[in-house]
């Protein structure tokens, strides 16, 4: 076979990368490696975010973009700022100053259940499931704008009786993909630690979310319900989802991130692809400190 027969051939053959990896690849391809810079499509744009706490500085973020479709890691130093920017930005928190936009809309003055209504929606580091309920009511519960949780329409059964078989259904197809399908009936504090972190996930899925945020996802779990919940955050962008993680995991980065964001005493120091973070001096001084390669002489 001759060279250009061969390049014809190869170009034939579909592509094995996941259109999601492809497109997200596609949209940062060309952005630089350096804090706050611009994004093709942003889904989210903060700008002069502050979080003071007496003269303590949790939080000061000169400028972040979050590129629509990504996978987007927030990474950095134990107490560098990410869990209180993440309760900033989903409104469990409120910033000295700031503003940022979701999609279009102003979202730094919404309250935490608006931003989730807006398509935003979150888990946390330490799990919410509500422990003495069963693992469907924890999904039922996080189902948006239901009719009978009105005093008046809850006591008409024929207003909410179709929303409700409705949103049980839907339940019952997020079980089935996140494998806890037989867990239904069961309390969810009966539950494992990575099982908590499924629940919480597919319950998030009940809002229909643009935007996922996951604080430290993979923290207490397992090495099995690690990689399933893995293969669970990819998903999430192949169905054109964007997504926000806190992981210390740089193995885990390295695997599903498109791209990275550091931070460090509560600053954005740097942004870029794994690899270029991995190689930045920036981050390791943020680690390590800026004097290790002296003290190891």
């Amino acid at each position: 076979m001759s060279d250009s027969e061969e390049a014809v051939t190869a170009e034939e053959q579909p592509s094995t990368v996941p259109a999601g990896i492809a497109a997200a690849r596609a949209a940062l391809a060309d952005v630089p490696a350096e804090p706050g810079v611009p994004k093709l499509d942003p889904i989210l744009n903060a700008t002069g975010v502050r979080r003071a706490f007496g003269g303590l500085v949790a939080v000061d973020v000169a400028h972040l973009e979050v590129q629509r479709g990504a996978i987007t890691a927030l990474i950095g130093p134990n107490g560098a700022g990410k869990t209180t920017f993440f309760n900033l930005l989903t409104g469990f928190d409120r910033p000295n100053r700031g503003e940022w936009v979701f999609d279009g809309r102003r979202a730094d003055r919404m309250r935490s259940y608006q931003v989730a209504r807006a398509g935003m929606v979150r888990t946390f580091q330490l799990t919410k499931a509500l422990t003495r309920m069963t693992v469907m009511d924890n999904m039922l519960i996080g189902a948006a704008d239901q009719v009978g949780e009105g005093f008046w329409a809850g006591l008409v059964h024929p207003l909410w009786k179709r929303q409700e078989a409705a949103n049980r259904e839907k339940a019952l197809v997020l079980l089935e993909r996140f494998k806890l399908i037989d867990k239904r009936d069961d309390y969810a504090g009966e539950l494992s630690g990575g099982q908590r972190k499924l629940l919480e996930m597919a319950r998030a899925l009940m809002l229909n979310p643009r935007m996922v945020m996951l604080d430290e996802p993979m923290a207490g779990v397992n090495p099995a319900l690690k990689q399933s919940l893995l293969e669970h955050i990819k998903d999430l962008r192949e169905e054109g989802m964007t997504v926000l993680f806190v992981e210390h995991d740089m193995d885990m980065v390295h695997e599903i991130a498109d791209w990275v964001a550091v931070m460090a005493a509560g600053e954005l120091i740097t942004e870029g692809t794994p690899d270029q973070i991995s190689a930045d001096r920036r981050v390791i001084d943020a680690y390590l400190g800026a004097h290790h390669d002296a003290a190891e002489r």
